[in-house]
């Protein structure tokens, strides 16, 4: 994970504050605490991207695995009876774990 504020910045603002004294410090402090904002906001923006993206997928995996069930349900009931349904099941679970990692 990246820093939010990298220590050069920190630094350059403390020496900033010092250089211009003590009636330009709230402005040097604000400019500082709004640029570590901006950031915040930033990575909380693509941290919501990215959960909508996985989510996304999970639910076209498992929209998927829905589709594929009927007729493998029905396969299994004919050819291998309650055994091969009970494998489809098991397949269907595997899917679902997997999905949601």
């Amino acid at each position: 994970m990246s820093e939010i504020v990298r220590k050069d910045e920190l630094q350059s603002a403390i020496g900033a504050r010092q250089e211009l004294g003590a009636e330009m410090e709230p402005q040097v402090i604000d400019a500082f605490v709004e640029r570590i904002e901006q950031r915040l906001a930033e990575r909380s923006t693509e941290s919501e991207q990215s959960l909508k993206r996985k989510r996304d997928h999970q639910k076209e995996l498992l929209l998927g695995a829905m589709g594929i069930s009927v007729p493998l349900f029905i396969a299994a009931a004919i050819f291998a009876g309650f055994a091969g349904i009970l494998v489809v099941c098991g397949l269907l679970a595997v899917i679902a774990v997997v999905s949601t990692r």
